[in-house]
């Protein structure tokens, strides 16, 4: 068994501590005392107390969950739905090859401009109903539009892996279409469907360009609110905010790992 290069454990450990020595360093300053400046002025909580008493954080908070959860049921429902088209579907070859490179474009596309689209689409369809104007819809239309490709390029995944063999066994056993999709096909399907929802809704949290061109005076975010606080200068309470995100993150991968540990 060949052993690696101490060089190579080094340069791990360093890029492991340029990736997680800022969020310790903003972890120590929510608790810090002393609201500007750089010395230590003794330990507290007070900035976690203040955050959870500020009414524009807490709308913002509200806002980020309704629209990471509404926009990653329907990107959900959708992207689960293309995928079986695109995977089951008998398509042609050169129609196939258009379909699939069009559900790449959303993935590769710079997010400047998938959003700078989205305002010239909002602008012609205010002109039909005013329902379109800037938003928590037109945020959650504005999500779902790239949420969908990276959906449906999980679930498409977990279609291929599994093969055409359930299928064809399905017929044999003169079980319905309907009666396969329940029992056989979204059971094996739901890891990635479950994937595809957790990546979904985690781009919807993280999103700030899309979010910025397509919210309202009412519907700001997390990240539009953050962006907005350093702009002015950065407050103990962003630490703080910065710090629970980062934890609950830290405990979602967790249980996520523990889960598909217990399922392998």
């Amino acid at each position: 068994m060949h052993r690696l290069s101490p060089l190579v454990g080094t340069v791990a450990i360093l890029a492991l501590a340029f990736l997680y020595l800022p969020m310790l360093a903003v972890a120590v300053f929510s608790v810090n005392a002393t609201r500007y400046g750089l010395e230590w002025g003794g330990f507290s909580w007070k900035w976690y107390t203040g955050l959870f008493q500020n009414d524009q954080i807490l709308e913002a908070a509200r806002n980020t969950l309704v629209l990471a959860v509404v926009s990653t049921l329907i990107a959900t429902v959708l992207g689960t739905m293309l995928a079986l088209a695109l995977e089951r579907y008998p398509w042609g070859r050169r129609v196939r090859g258009w379909l699939e490179t069009a559900l790449y474009l959303p993935v590769v596309t710079p997010d400047i401009i998938l959003a700078a689209a989205l305002v010239v689409a909002f602008s012609f369809l205010r002109l039909v109903s005013g329902i379109f104007e800037l938003g928590m819809v037109s945020m959650i239309i504005g999500h779902v539009t790239f949420q969908i490709a990276f959906v449906a390029l999980v679930v498409q995944s977990r279609l291929r892996s599994l093969g055409r063999d359930l299928d064809e066994a399905a017929r044999d056993l003169y079980a319905s279409y309907g009666y396969y999709v329940r029992r056989v096909l979204l059971p094996l399907l739901a890891p990635g469907i479950v994937a595809g929802a957790m990546l979904a809704f985690t781009l919807s949290l993280d999103d700030f360009v899309i979010s910025f061109f397509t919210a309202g005076p009412t519907s700001q975010t997390l990240p539009l609110f953050i962006y907005a606080s350093v702009r002015r200068g950065v407050t103990p309470e962003i630490h703080a905010l910065s710090t629970l995100i980062f934890l609950a993150t830290v405990l979602l991968v967790l249980l996520s790992e523990r889960l598909s540990r217990r399922a392998a």
